[in-house]
């Protein structure tokens, strides 16, 4: 295992000289968001991308996410000439020395909160979701406000017509959807030498009526099923499945059976609150045991990417209308430390070997 850092590129307050500063971080997690679903990217946005991040001495490891677009999810007719998009973008990240291409296959919404700054005892603020306040976040939506940990939220109409499009879309149509791109992504992702990695819904169950079926170690082991190749992997995420009390859990034993087919980590911790209800929490506290995953990594034989996730706002970041909540920069730096510590306590010089080679290969402009 060797640790990456989530990046949102140079808008992000969070720069990339700070990033190269955390003990064991090694790698960047980002993407070209300015490209809509459903679109290519262009080798030279890229290149912008890969020289930016080596620029600052460091490696681009993981894009997350080429976004999967509704025509896909859906399974519109536009559908094949958005795979066709999905495909050339694969061939270009390989091209570009991009491994792994993290994904989700989320209706409507990606990873969803109903409070971003839900205070915790000690003064810190923290990601909360609720389901019994969802309907005070749908009424925002439909008079045009935003959504809770959702960047881009469609307009009130587009809503609209998205839930009605869904409307009819069962979970096991949305299975043979999900198959219907995989069949056709996977051959270019094993000619490419790109791993895929599949993200669990976040949180594990439906929302807003929308169906979701990533939602637990056995549907993750599903879609690995669908097309049966080593580049068709998963992100483990401990915090997805960890608010779902049953998969937290059986976490260490997931690891265990998915093996190989896991390609990403996303490493953080959260504590349920009640029935459809969590917070998120330092990497050491709440209901997922960390050491525990990361011993089954290892045991496992994980040498991908992870990263530490979220994590909360702490000292100077609380308050700040600049930070990106839930990606501040001094918890998701403590995280990793406490990350890097577990991994070198079963893994001894692994970890310090992956940092030579990374300093050995890339160097900063000078």
């Amino acid at each position: 295992m060797f640790l990456t850092f989530r990046w949102y590129g140079p808008s992000d307050p969070v720069r990339l000289e700070q990033i190269r500063q955390i003990p064991g971080v090694t790698g960047i997690v980002s993407a070209c968001y300015e490209v809509p679903p459903g679109k290519a990217w262009s080798p030279k946005a890229i290149a912008a991308l890969v020289e930016q991040v080596e620029h600052a001495g460091l490696r681009l490891d993981v894009i997350e996410s080429v976004a999967v677009s509704e025509a896909i999810k859906l399974g519109r007719t536009e559908r094949d000439a958005h795979i066709e998009a999905y495909q050339t973008t694969l061939a270009r990240l390989s091209a570009a020395g991009v491994p792994v291409v993290c994904y989700n296959f989320m209706p409507v919404f990606d990873w969803t909160r109903t409070d971003l700054a839900f205070q915790l005892p000690d003064g810190s603020t923290t990601l909360l979701h609720d389901d019994n306040d969802l309907g005070r976040v749908e009424a925002a939506l439909l008079s045009g406000g935003g959504l809770p940990g959702w960047i881009g939220a469609p307009s009130p109409a587009e809503l609209t017509a998205l839930r009605a499009a869904y409307a009819d879309v069962s979970a096991e149509h949305l299975w043979e959807n999900l198959a219907y791109f995989l069949e056709r992504v996977v051959p270019q992702a094993e000619e490419s030498g790109i791993k895929l990695a599949i993200h669990p819904d976040d949180p594990p169950w439906p929302v807003f009526g929308l169906p979701r079926i990533v939602t637990s170690g056995e549907a993750l082991q599903r879609v690995c099923a669908l097309v049966d190749s080593p580049a068709n992997g998963v992100t483990l995420c401990t915090g997805s499945l960890g608010a779902d009390p049953v998969e937290a859990a059986r976490l260490p034993d997931t690891v265990r059976t998915l093996g190989d087919r896991i390609h990403f980590a996303h490493l953080r911790n959260v504590t349920t609150t009640g029935p459809h209800a969590f917070r998120e929490v330092a990497h050491p506290d709440g209901d997922v045991n960390l050491a525990a995953v990361v011993e089954a990594l290892h045991a496992v034989g994980f040498d991908g990417p992870a990263r530490p996730d979220h994590g909360r706002m702490i000292w100077d970041e609380v308050g700040d209308t600049a930070a990106r909540p839930g990606y501040g920069l001094y918890d998701r730096a403590l995280g990793a430390a406490y990350l890097h510590g577990l991994w070198d306590a079963v893994a001894g010089s692994q970890v310090e070997g992956r940092m030579s080679q990374v300093t050995e290969a890339v160097q900063p402009a000078s």
